[in-house]
């Protein structure tokens, strides 16, 4: 090639010379014929409101999963970390699966670094150990200790959440130690057979000393995690909890070995769990990327019917979420203007 003199500049072809500069000249646009696309929009959280309970975050299978139920400060698994994640006091892991933890350090590091207090890990006591390891493993990279409180289960173990709201682990079955939870609610009601006596006479047997109340636990969430078909996908817990979310990672005719393989739930798995649940509302997660939105609906349609498809929601839907929520604000406004 010829040596370019003084003035000239060349393109991203260096074959073509673009623009010959002169004193007082303005030279024209360079013309690109292509520029790259800026990188797509990650990390849309998919959201759906069951009252009192919104139910938000965002879960592919194998790539993340984090969930989170605003009212009661509580988040499940932490595969990243969007910044509406942080403001679960309670984090409650399932596995120990990359995409189910992998933003744990981190988490715990923001929760501090924003002034939100120290992040408390719950977890089953099996991977305790396994958790610990890795958040040492940061101490030593970053040279200072990041603050966090691990509570570990043993199988039907619980902590309170919140005032009379508790949390409590149980195995689920899955390739590595698996927990699921189910968030109740303790409520003391006087006895049946007292429901008649006047105040005073509940006053005296009180006072004598005489249990005028039972307890009663009332299910309110429950959280499967990665799982295959087990009795724990029927415990009373579960099977009466008004939300359960819980992954659906095969949808395929064919895909069933796999499911068993990866002990994941195929929809057919997921169907014949659906004549079980009492639930108002049964949410998906952990869908595959390579699974169409589309597709997966149509074959929940086919294999579970109208009716049971009903109570079925799959939170990376955003569309359906979009229409749902629309339809909710719509009769909100409604009521409040009646």
């Amino acid at each position: 090639a010829p040596h370019d003199g003084p003035g000239v500049s060349r393109g991203p072809n260096p074959t073509t010379v673009l623009t010959l500069f002169r004193p007082g000249h303005r030279p024209a646009p360079e013309v690109c014929p292509m520029i790259p696309k800026p990188p797509p929009r990650e990390g849309t959280l998919g959201f759906l409101y069951f009252p009192p309970f919104r139910v938000q975050g965002i879960s592919i299978a194998g790539e993340i999963t984090c969930l989170q139920i605003p009212e009661l400060d509580l988040g499940f698994d932490i595969g990243s970390c969007p910044r509406a994640m942080l403001s679960s006091k309670f984090l409650a892991i399932s596995h120990g699966h990359m995409d189910h933890v992998g933003a744990l350090a981190y988490f715990c590091s923001q929760r501090q670094f924003q002034g939100m207090g120290t992040a408390k890990i719950v977890c089953d006591e099996r991977i305790e150990s396994d958790i610990r390891g890795m958040m040492s493993g940061f101490v030593n990279l970053e040279r200072q200790k990041t603050p966090y409180e691990i509570i570990a289960l043993k199988p039907e173990g619980e902590i309170e959440i919140k005032n009379n709201i508790f949390l409590r682990g149980f195995p689920t079955e899955h390739t590595c130690p698996s927990f699921g939870y189910s968030v109740y609610e303790r409520r003391t009601k006087l006895k049946p057979e007292l429901v008649d006596f006047p105040q005073e006479k509940l006053r005296e047997l009180k006072d004598r000393g005489v249990e005028i109340t039972r307890t009663l636990t009332v299910p309110r969430i429950a959280y499967l995690g990665d799982t295959q078909p087990g009795p724990h996908l029927v415990r009373e817990d579960v099977r009466k909890a008004p939300i359960v979310i819980c992954e659906c990672t095969f949808f395929e005719p064919d895909h069933k070995d796999r499911a068993k393989i990866g002990m994941h739930l195929h929809v057919d798995d997921v169907a014949e769990w659906l004549g079980v649940l009492e639930c108002e509302a049964l949410v998906l997660v952990h869908v595959s990327r390579r699974t169409d939105l589309n597709f997966a609906r149509k074959r929940f349609l086919q294999v579970c019917g109208p009716d049971k498809s009903q109570r079925v929601h799959f939170l990376m839907d955003f569309r359906s979420q979009r229409a749902r929520y629309e339809a909710q604000l719509a009769e909100a406004e409604a009521h409040a203007a009646a």
